[in-house]
C-alpha cells in the first residue's frame, strides 16, 4: 500500500490534556478513508493535524516523506484541502466568492486568474448543485446550504488529498447521499485521497475502502469495513450492544442497534403530571 499522507507516532495535545496518544496511521493513496469513534475520541483532533491546524506534541505528520513542519504553507495548501467542523465566512462574502478563495493556493502575483480557475470554481459548484446560489450572502443561507458551499470551495482547491470534518452535519438525508456520492465519484473519476470524519457508523461502512476506528485516542482497528465492523468491535468502542448483518444495497456492514427500551408488560399506568 502506497501512501503520500503519513502520522508517526502522533502526539497531540490542547495544553496540557493529551488528545491523541502516539498514533501511527499511512493513509492509502486513491482511497476514501473514513475514521469513526465516540465524541471526544480524537478522530477530528487527528484530523487537523493531517492538514497542519494543529501541532503535533510529538511525533510527526509527513507528506510524501517530509514532515509538514518543514514543507511551504502554499505548498500543503496546493496538496491538501481541508474543510474543518464548524468554518466561518467573512461577513456578506458571497458563495461565488467563497467558492473562488478555493482557488488562491493556485495563483501567482502575475497572474490572479486564469481559465483553469474559471473552470475549477464552475465545476465544483455545479456538482454541489450551488450554482443558483452565486450571488447570494453565505451567511443568508440555511445550514445545509452553507455545509454545498464550503464542500464547493475545497473541491475547487483541486488537490490531491481532501480531509472533510463531518461533511454530512446540517444536511438532511437526500442531500447527506448526494455528497457522499460526490466524494466516492470524486475519488473513483480523479483519483483524489480522501479522509473523513463521520459520527454515522453505516454511512461509513458503506462509503469507505479504509476504515479507522478510534477510541480514547488511540486506533483500536481499521482495515476494510467488514473486517472492522463486528458486533464485538462496535460493542468495544461505542459501547452499544447490535446486530451486524450485510446491507441489502451494498453488501458492507450494517449496525442495528438492539432492542430499544419498552415498559415491562405489567407495569402500572404512568400517572400523568397536571400542568
Amino acid at each position: 500500500m502506497t501512501s503520500r499522507l503519513t502520522a508517526r507516532e502522533l502526539t497531540l495535545a490542547y495544553e496540557d490534556r493529551t488528545v491523541v496518544h502516539g498514533l501511527d496511521l499511512a493513509v492509502p493513496d486513491g482511497k476514501v478513508t473514513v475514521i469513526v469513534g465516540p465524541n471526544a475520541c480524537g478522530k477530528s483532533t487527528t484530523l487537523r493535524a493531517l492538514g497542519r491546524l494543529l501541532k503535533p506534541r510529538g511525533g510527526a505528520v509527513l507528506l510524501d516523506g517530509t514532515e509538514l513542519a518543514r514543507i511551504p504553507t502554499k505548498r500543503i495548501a496546493q496538496a491538501i484541502g481541508l474543510l474543518p467542523q464548524s468554518p466561518v465566512a467573512p461577513e456578506a462574502i458571497t458563495v461565488a466568492d467563497l467558492v473562488s478563495r478555493g482557488r488562491q493556493p493556485h495563483q501567482h502575483w502575475w497572474q490572479q486568474w486564469s481559465d483553469a480557475d474559471e473552470r475549477a470554481v464552475t465545476d465544483a459548484m455545479d456538482r454541489t448543485d450551488v450554482t443558483a446560489l452565486a450571488d447570494r450572502p453565505v451567511d443568508e443561507l440555511s445550514g445545509g446550504q452553507r455545509q454545498r458551499v464550503w464542500i464547493a470551495m475545497a473541491l475547487a482547491q483541486e488537490t490531491g488529498v481532501l480531509l472533510l470534518d463531518e461533511p454530512t452535519t446540517y444536511l438532511d438525508i437526500s442531500h447527506q447521499v448526494e455528497v457522499m456520492d460526490l466524494v466516492r465519484q470524486l475519488n473513483h473519476e480523479r483519483g483524489r485521497t480522501v479522509v473523513m470524519v463521520l459520527h454515522d457508523l453505516n454511512q461509513a461502512a458503506r462509503y469507505a475502502d479504509h476504515l479507522v476506528a478510534m477510541k480514547a485516542g488511540r486506533i483500536v482497528a481499521e482495515g476494510r469495513p467488514e473486517e472492522v465492523v463486528t458486533a464485538e468491535r462496535v460493542r468495544e468502542v461505542f459501547g452499544l450492544d447490535s446486530v451486524v448483518v450485510p446491507d441489502p444495497v451494498t453488501g458492507s456492514p450494517l449496525v442495528v442497534p438492539g432492542a430499544p427500551y419498552s415498559p415491562p408488560k405489567d407495569a402500572p399506568p404512568k400517572e400523568r403530571i397536571p400542568g
